[in-house]
């Protein structure tokens, strides 16, 4: 690579002047992504760059100082990757999916509108991210943010799926046309207690530096929940490994969040060696599934834990969590749906529902407008991870929640189950490729499928009566690198039992993924 002697600000405006000559929109597939050459200009700083990260885990040894565009900058003396004041990093990721006609006996039967269409369908998201970390003036403080852009055409307008939506990407107040919104803006506090010394890489969300292995870590503002809680090295990353939801993390983890998925409060981490515990409270919206969050803090809210051991077997890491929530917000009972209903149906259906629901304009079905109160959600789960041997991991996911009430803010799942397998491509000498082979169930609670079986439906799933299955869902991918940090994904998917009705389906979905890092 040849060697300027530029300023930073002066390369990147030369890029740009060279390859962003006038204002331009970019489109992919009919999806206005971004504008002024704002896309174009992405993937060219993206295709400049090196090594590949995912979110960064700061309980990762750093064997491997990165290459990328901060890197580039390094290494003309401005910039220091060891240990960093400040760093950007980004994305870009396109995923196209198509699911040819399926089997149905009935599709919305009575009118109910959350049937998953029979006829084939097509999906696409378009993301860019944007990720901006810098010290603060004080010891230990760091501040960062992220915005985020999605465009996105779902199948069947993101209905008729449970805990399997094919593509974690979606979102419930996403549109074909392009919007920007704050993804991540937060202050992380870091309190060094000694232990072991260790370097964590530059990355996404993570500046390069050393900390100890006995720490305590706060973060207050806007984040995600799994950047946090319920992490695993072979299955979550929705840009790199699997794209189903049912494998970003637990389908029945229920935690509060906003419509694009990101979580606003407080989160606190105690790190003694092997082990670390987490705690978090964060604002749910202000309706189920809706967009204004409360910001009753202590009325209505979300809270999770997780307790988690890593260790080695032989040689080899791994790591068991054990991860709980309990939402305490305004939603409602099935069985408050149903009885209501079952005690004056001229009056409590859904035909009659005189404020938010979820579109169904049925006169003989129950609704949850009626039941709508403060209630309490709870669950428990499970995550392990294990690699087998250099390039080989298998992992295990496992959630128990209590059903009795709509989704809040995550899938209609009540009880998940997922496992499979991480293998990269060094065994034959493709080192940044991969392959991913994986196997989720879902289930719902008994009062959930009385309510659904009586016409009802919730934010996702509702075909007017229910045969009820278990939702599941196969999914293999191999991930190609093309060029340093631009890997294409080649994915199937098998969903079975669709909105957990096996009078309906089964589904299949193809699907190629474009990623993009720099």
């Amino acid at each position: 690579m040849k060697t300027v002697t530029r300023s930073p600000s002066k390369i990147i405006a030369h890029m740009a002047d060279k390859h962003c000559p006038r204002p331009q929109s970019a489109w992919v597939s009919g999806i206005k992504l971004i504008q002024p050459c704002g896309l174009g200009f992405a993937l060219l700083l993206l295709l400049t760059a090196g090594k590949a990260y995912a979110i960064a885990d700061p309980n990762e040894l750093d064997t491997e100082e990165p290459f990328s565009f901060m890197q580039l900058l390094s290494e003309q003396g401005w910039h220091n990757m060891h240990e960093e004041s400040w760093n950007v990093h980004g994305q870009a990721s396109y995923v196209s999916q198509w699911k040819p006609s399926f089997p149905a006996a009935y599709t919305n039967l009575g009118g109910s509108p959350n049937s998953l269409l029979p006829q084939a369908e097509r999906s696409n998201t378009g993301t860019v991210d944007f990720y901006a970390g810098i010290k603060a003036p004080w010891q230990g403080g760091e501040i960062y943010y992220a915005p985020e852009m999605v465009a996105e055409m779902a199948f069947s307008n993101l209905k008729g799926l449970g805990g399997s939506i094919q593509n974690g990407e979606l979102q419930k107040s996403g549109a074909q046309n392009s919007s920007w919104y704050t993804s991540r803006f937060y202050l992380r506090q870091t309190l060094n207690l000694g232990g072991a010394n260790s370097h964590a890489a530059s990355g996404p969300l993570q500046l390069a530096g050393h900390m100890d292995s006995r720490r305590m870590v706060f973060s207050v503002g806007i984040m995600s929940v799994i950047d946090i809680f319920d992490k695993n090295s072979y299955a979550g990353d929705i840009r790199q490994q699997f794209m189903s939801m049912a494998f970003m993390t637990n389908a029945a983890y229920d935690f509060a969040a906003d419509v694009h998925g990101y979580s606003s409060g407080a989160a606190a981490e105690w790190y003694q060696d092997n082990w670390a515990f987490r705690f978090a409270h964060f604002m749910p919206p202000q309706e189920p599934n809706g967009k204004p969050l409360s910001y009753q803090l202590f009325k209505y809210f979300g809270q999770q834990f997780e307790l988690e051991h890593r260790h080695l077997l032989g040689d080899q890491p791994g790591a068991v969590r054990v991860l709980g929530y309990r939402n305490q917000e305004y939603m409602g009972k099935f069985s408050d749906a149903i009885a209501a209903f079952d005690k004056n149906p001229a009056q409590y259906n859904a035909a009659s529902c005189n404020s938010y629901n979820y579109g169904s304009n049925k006169a003989n079905a129950p609704d949850l407008c009626w039941a709508r109160k403060t209630n309490i959600k709870m669950g428990i789960g499970l995550n392990l991870e294990q690699s087998l041997s250099q390039g080989v991991g298998v992992f295990l996911r496992g959630m128990y929640s209590d059903g009795q009430t709509e989704a809040d803010s995550f899938t209609s799942a009540d009880r998940s189950l997922s496992f499979g397998t991480l293998i990269d491509g060094e065994r034959w000498q493709r080192n940044k490729d991969a392959i991913g082979v994986g196997y989720a169930f879902s289930w719902l609670s008994a009062t959930h499928i009385a309510f659904l079986n009586q016409g009802g439906i919730d934010q996702f799933i509702g075909d007017g009566k229910i045969n009820y299955n278990p939702e599941q869902v196969l999914e293999l991918f191999y991930k190609y690198n093309v060029y340093k940090t631009a890997w294409l994904t080649l994915d199937y998917q098998h969903i079975s039992n669709p909105g957990f009705n096996a009078d309906r389906g089964p589904v299949d979905v193809y699907g190629v993924r474009a990623h993009f890092e720099f």
